[in-house]
């Protein structure tokens, strides 16, 4: 077994990853989809809707990605702190992205590949793993590409089900009228600045261990996902389809394709009244369907999907950042400043109650790194026999101000610090690896003495 003391070493280390993002990737998936319907016709399947014209991203934008294996597994984190918890699953649920503590590795002279340890368990657990670190490295680039493109914003990533959820159906659970539609994006990307109206990027991220092919039939398949919600005109809305291709030989490679238009835009003017983003929200009942445009002067019929028109765009932009600062106050591990941020459809009650160290995650840990207060949650395990220590949390003034529900002024204050946040990846006071993300959370991880 590695020494836990160079495991945590190699989470800290930069590496390249691979990024493709071309016009041929853009044909493949093309000649993929296609393929794919002529076998649903032939099963007298219905024909996916899929998001038209694809188109690669600049290599201006996508270029240069360097990531440690510890921000990407911070990036996962994040993403899934806003989980179902079930009692006996709420502490394997929020530390889920440790179990790739080992999975990959790398240096600043070569691309990051799996590890020794990565390949061994992709035998074992192929979907999980390339599922899940598809999504950390995903949204790492879904990150970058759109603070390249809007410098001046901020960027904060979003669950889709848990954002939907506040508005729709999605399932015989939930209480009123049912979507009906199994195909959406996995996250929305806002890019947003106080007082300014809000762009939202429908994302679907998936990833594999097999070739390049796969990735071609994982795209065209994520053009369905992303379809499903469409925020303004008909095919208007821009989008991010990202396939990660984790080989067991080789490096990794993050597939990427985008949609444009000029939807996604939270126009404050196209609603009647500026929503605060400190009051409460409840569920809304929005009819499922999509409107396409007229044909002459004939209706027609909606189609299954997501429907954010611009009667919707005050409320939508408002369950976008309650939803976006309860995965904050989740991944600290406080459960009731969660509950406040949720409606009962988005799963409020999975946060509310008592809540034991031994069964989830407790907000009663304080910590300085990289020179910052934060405040948030630990967990103690062993890694390779010897006991180490992980660290999850929010900066701590943002915390408080989340903590007391003041949501506007989290965003005010994050905002004006967007660029000043340590880029540093070990901390040598706390002796280990750090991750510290423009939302003002935390990662970090050391050996206890």
């Amino acid at each position: 077994m590695k020494p836990a003391a160079d495991v945590l070493s190699d989470l800290a280390q930069m590496s390249n990853v691979a990024v493709r993002s071309d016009a041929t990737l853009v044909g493949s998936v093309a000649a993929a989809a296609a393929k794919d319907d002529e076998k649903r016709k032939e099963k007298e399947s219905e024909a996916l809707r899929r998001k038209p014209d694809l188109q690669p991203i600049s290599t201006r934008e996508v270029g240069s990605l360097q990531l440690t294996p510890w921000n990407v597994l911070h990036t996962l984190g994040r993403a899934i702190a806003l989980s179902r918890r079930g009692a006996g699953r709420g502490l394997a649920e929020h530390w889920g992205s440790l179990k790739y503590s080992q999975a990959l590795a790398g240096s600043s002279s070569e691309h990051m590949k799996l590890s020794a340890e990565g390949r061994e368990t992709a035998e074992h657990y192929k979907a999980l793993q390339s599922g899940e670190l598809g999504v950390g490295f995903a949204l790492a680039l879904a990150r970058q590409v759109l603070v390249r493109r809007h410098p001046g914003y901020c960027v904060s990533i979003v669950p889709a089900d848990t954002t939907l959820r506040a508005g729709w159906a999605l399932n015989s659970r939930d209480k009123g009228p049912r979507s009906g539609y199994r195909y959406r994006p996995r996250f929305f990307a806002e890019v947003w600045k106080p007082g300014a109206e809000s762009l939202v990027f429908p994302i679907e991220c998936r990833g594999h261990h097999g070739n390049a092919a796969d990735s071609d039939d994982q795209l065209a398949a994520a053009s369905a996902a992303v379809e499903a919600v469409h925020i303004g005109g008909w095919n208007e809305t821009p989008s991010l389809v990202f396939s990660t291709e984790l080989p067991l030989k080789g490096p990794l490679t993050v597939h990427v394709l985008q949609s444009t238009g000029e939807g996604g835009r939270l126009s404050r003017r196209a609603s009647s009244y500026e929503r605060n983003l400190d009051d409460r929200l409840e569920d809304e009942n929005i009819y499922p369907g999509i409107q396409p445009p007229p044909d002459g002067d004939e209706t027609q019929p909606s189609v299954p999907g997501f429907h954010v028109e611009p009667k919707h765009y005050e409320w939508f932009r408002h369950v976008l950042a309650r939803t976006a600062v309860a995965g904050l106050t989740a991944f600290a591990g406080d459960g009731a400043a969660t509950a406040q941020y949720l409606t009962k459809r988005q799963g409020q009650r999975h946060f509310t109650g008592f809540a034991h160290a031994a069964a989830g995650s407790v907000q009663d840990a304080h910590g300085e790194f990289l020179g910052i207060s934060c405040v948030g949650t630990d967990h103690v395990f062993r890694l390779n026999r010897t006991r180490v220590e992980a660290f999850s949390g929010v900066v701590e003034d943002l915390f408080r101000h989340l903590e007391a529900g003041r949501v506007e002024q989290y965003r005010n204050e994050v905002y004006a610090r967007r660029t000043t946040w340590p880029r540093d990846t070990w901390d040598h006071e706390w002796w280990g690896p750090v991750s510290v993300h423009t939302d003002g959370s935390v990662l970090a991880m050391r050996v206890l003495p």
